[in-house]
C-alpha cells in the first residue's frame, strides 16, 4: 500500500466493482440491519454511518498515524492535538469501516491456539484442550471494534462493578467495564485531557499491565485489557498529565487546512454528507472495501518486516541527539517504521521510513521540568562529591 495512496483524497472516489452492490457493502460496513417490517412506528434510532475516511481532505500526517496504528497495535496508539473543528474526532470515527479482522477466542476464559503452541495443553482450560485435541477451532475471526470512552463515564463504567440487574434479584455478579470490552480493540477517548484523575489512573494501570483487577467486597475478577489507545484533545482546554501522555506512541499536531481550495472542498464534502450521509458514504463504499483489504494484508505482512542494524543505529543516534530519556521513544520509532514499511509492501525498514515517522514518534517527549530537575541534581551531586573529597580524600579512605 503506497504512502501516496494512503494520504491522497483530493479526487472523487473511484467506483470499484470488485465487491457486490453498494447497498450490501454499506449495510455490512456500518452494521445497520435492514428492517423487514416497515409498518412499525418509528423507533427514533440513529444509524451509524460515519464520514468516509477516504473523503477526508488534507491532514496527511493525522491519517497516516491512524492507519499505522491499525497495522501495528504495538505502536501504543495515537494522540491528536489541535484546536476545535480540525477533524480529529471525525477522522477517528471514520476508521470504523477500515478496521481489520483479528482472532478472538471462543472460550469463556479466552483460550487460543497460540496458548497451546506456547505452553502445551496445560495452558488452556480442559474444555479447550479437548477441542484442540479433536481438531476443533478455539478461535474465530472478527472485526476490531472502536470502543469510545465517554467524557461523563464513571469509574464504575470504566473498570466494571456489581451488575445492578443481578443485584435486583439478590444475586451478586460483576459486570465488565469499558476497559475490558476494549481488549484487542481500539479505545478512543475524546477530550482525553479532561478526564478525572481516577479514570486516568485506571487507564494507565490497565494499559501498562494488559490486565486489571476489580474487587467488590468478597468478589474479584481480573480482566484482559490489551487495547490501542487513541486520544484527541484541544490544548487550550487543559494540559494532559505526563503519565498518560507517555502512553501514546504517535503524537500528531493537527492544524486547520491552510489552502483555500482544500477548505472549500472540505465544506462541499461535509455538506454532501449532511444532506444524505447514506448516499455520500455509498460513493466511497467499494474503494473503502478495497482499502480495508489492503490494510488487512499489510497487517499480516507486519510480522515479517525486519529492522536492519544500520537503520536501528541511525534511529538510536537520532534519539541520543534529541536527549530523550524514555525507552518508549525507540519502541515507537522502530515499530512505526516497521508498519510504514509494511504499508509500502516491503519486508525491510529503510531510512525513508525513519524519516517519515520520526516527527510523529518523537514529538513531545522532552520535558522542561525534567531537564531542569536533572540539571539541579547534577549540580547538587557535584557539590556533594566536592565536600566528600575534601574531608575524606580517596587515598585516606583506601588506607583505612
Amino acid at each position: 500500500m503506497d504512502e501516496k495512496e494512503i494520504i491522497s483524497n483530493q479526487e472523487e472516489p473511484e467506483l470499484i466493482t470488485k465487491v457486490g452492490s453498494l447497498q450490501e457493502l454499506l449495510e455490512r460496513a456500518s452494521g445497520v440491519r435492514a428492517l423487514l417490517d416497515y409498518e412499525h412506528e418509528d423507533a427514533g434510532l440513529a444509524e451509524n454511518i460515519p464520514f468516509p475516511f477516504l473523503a477526508l481532505v488534507g491532514q496527511s500526517q493525522m491519517k497516516l498515524a491512524l492507519l499505522l496504528s491499525l497495522l501495528n497495535p504495538n505502536l501504543g496508539g495515537v494522540l491528536l492535538i489541535g484546536p476545535r473543528g480540525t477533524g480529529k474526532t471525525t477522522a477517528v470515527r471514520s476508521l470504523v469501516d477500515l478496521l481489520p479482522d483479528i482472532k478472538r477466542s471462543l472460550c469463556y476464559y479466552g483460550c487460543m491456539e497460540e496458548d497451546v503452541e506456547a505452553g502445551g495443553m496445560d495452558a488452556v482450560c480442559p474444555e479447550c484442550a479437548k477441542k484442540f485435541g479433536q481438531g476443533d477451532p478455539l478461535t474465530k475471526f472478527e472485526k476490531v471494534n472502536l470502543v469510545e470512552l465517554p467524557l461523563n463515564a464513571t469509574l464504575e463504567d470504566v473498570v466494571g462493578g456489581l451488575d445492578p440487574r443481578e443485584k435486583a434479584h439478590s444475586r451478586l455478579r460483576l459486570k465488565r467495564g469499558i476497559l475490558s470490552r476494549a481488549d484487542r480493540n481500539l479505545l478512543y477517548v475524546d477530550e482525553v485531557n479532561l478526564l478525572t484523575d481516577q479514570i486516568v489512573d485506571a487507564i494507565l494501570d490497565a494499559s501498562a499491565q494488559g490486565q486489571y483487577t476489580v474487587r467488590r467486597g468478597a468478589m474479584s475478577a481480573t480482566y484482559r485489557s490489551n487495547f490501542s489507545l487513541i486520544g484527541s484533545m484541544n490544548p487550550e482546554e487543559g494540559h494532559l498529565r505526563p503519565q498518560i501522555m507517555d502512553r501514546f506512541g504517535l503524537r500528531v499536531v493537527v492544524k486547520g487546512l491552510e489552502i483555500k481550495e482544500d477548505r472549500l472542498e472540505a465544506y462541499q464534502r461535509t455538506r454532501a454528507y449532511k444532506e444524505n450521509n447514506r448516499a455520500y458514504a455509498a460513493q466511497y463504499g467499494p474503494s473503502t472495501q478495497v482499502f480495508r483489504e489492503e490494510i488487512q494484508a499489510s497487517r499480516e505482512k507486519m510480522k515479517g518486516v525486519e529492522l536492519p542494524d544500520k537503520i536501528a543505529q541511525t534511529g538510536l543516534e537520532l534519539i541520543e541527539n534529541l536527549e530523550l530519556d524514555s525507552l518508549r521513544a525507540e519502541i515507537t520509532l522502530f515499530e512505526a517504521a516497521r508498519a510504514h514499511a509494511a504499508a509500502d509492501a516491503r519486508d525491510q525498514v529503510n531510512m525513508e521510513d525513519i524519516r517519515v515517522v520520526a516527527p510523529m514518534a518523537l514529538r513531545l517527549r522532552r520535558s522542561s521540568f525534567i531537564d531542569q530537575y536533572l540539571a539541579d541534581q547534577s549540580t547538587e551531586t557535584e557539590l556533594l562529591e566536592k565536600a566528600i573529597n575534601e574531608l575524606i580524600p580517596l587515598e585516606d579512605s583506601k588506607r583505612d
